[in-house]
């Protein structure tokens, strides 16, 4: 019906420079542009044949659909917010590599905000998201954050919020995350069966629910193997710079522990680095078990044994239960669910 304009569609083709639209193929082919956009979504009151040739030639002359406009009608920007505290840390990119696995599958953009551990640069995160008009917003927050009333203001526009890792009892979001009380209990249990006597915890803050939760797995794993539970071996200690200096102090005293757990992968290389500035032998006089299963856990020396958090799959695991709040689109009847993701212990030469 159409064949006697396909010699042309070539030479239409190089000379268009603007962006095609649908009244471009309806002018080609003769038909209203109401027909070419039924016939493009495959509408039963449009004949195949119509249908075959409006497909072709959208094809050939690159006819893609102008997805602000499609956004607009739908309400939808299909763009989902990420804030989370820093992008360098490993276990925060592989999270970032699960969430924009199952977005670029199901259509959809990761914009991404850094709060940088701090909690003003969160709260203007919040209003860059508010202002982007994203469908839905995934959350783990600062280490400073106290107060969440800038959540909440999510929750009010009716924004699904998923919080991952770092989460908060009390708002009504969703929750994905690992089982931080498991991990820390079975890496001081492998240190315990090692032989150690003597255990040092590097920990998180204990605002946080991964610290409370991490501390607690330690103090039962001492307690089921019937071991004095110190507050004194128990040092606030997250970042690289600071675990060394507290190492550098505690590897000296005359009763040093023979066992140490940290709260992350760099806190644990920080002890290892600390123990081989005072020449002593890992894992013979010293055993360190980190909780992350870092890239750095595997090429340092000796290699660190570690609690693998598995960053990817929880990314993912927020990204689908975000995704599936998208698409039931009822706030009304929003009752929180929560995933906890299992752990692994990775071990390796440094017990």
């Amino acid at each position: 019906m159409f064949t006697y304009l396909y010699p042309y569609f070539q030479q239409i083709l190089n000379t268009m420079k603007r962006q095609i639209t649908i009244k471009d193929i309806a002018i080609k082919l003769g038909l209203s542009t109401s027909t070419v956009s039924r016939a493009l979504k495959d509408h039963p009151d449009i004949s195949p044949k119509t249908r075959t040739a409006v497909k072709e030639l959208a094809a050939l002359l690159g006819y893609r659909p102008n997805r602000i406009a499609l956004n607009l009608r739908s309400n939808s920007t299909r763009t989902i917010g990420l804030i989370i505290p820093e992008i360098e840390h490993y276990f925060f990119s592989a999270i970032i590599n699960g969430i924009e696995e199952i977005a670029y599958k199901n259509d959809y953009s990761v914009m991404v905000f850094q709060s940088n551990e701090t909690y003003r640069r969160e709260v203007n995160n919040t209003h860059a998201v508010l202002t982007n008009r994203v469908d839905g917003v995934l959350v783990s927050f600062s280490k400073e954050t106290q107060d969440y009333s800038h959540f909440m203001k999510l929750v009010e526009n009716e924004i699904p919020v998923v919080f991952f890792d770092r989460v908060v009892d009390g708002l009504p979001a969703d929750q994905v995350v690992a089982d931080d009380y498991h991990g820390a209990f079975m890496a001081v249990n492998h240190l315990i069966e090692k032989g150690c006597k003597r255990i040092a915890h590097f920990s998180a803050p204990q605002h946080l629910l991964i610290g409370k939760n991490r501390l607690s797995g330690y103090y039962d794993a001492l307690l089921k193997h019937n071991m004095p539970i110190d507050a004194n071996l128990v040092f606030p200690s997250d970042t690289y710079d600071e675990s060394k200096r507290i190492a550098l102090s505690v590897l000296k005293l005359p009763n040093r522990p023979d066992g140490f757990f940290a709260v992350n992968d760099m806190s644990a290389i920080a002890i290892i680095k600390a123990a081989k500035e005072l020449n002593l032998r890992i894992p013979e006089d010293i055993k360190v078990v980190g909780f992350e299963n870092s890239k750095s856990a595997a090429l340092c020396e000796p290699e660190l044994t570690t609690v693998d958090q598995f960053g990817f799959e929880l990314g993912r695991e927020a990204c689908l239960l975000l995704l599936k709040r998208l698409k039931e689109n009822n706030q009304s009847n929003f009752k929180p669910e929560r995933k906890v993701i299992k752990m692994k212990l990775i071990q390796r030469k440094s017990t």
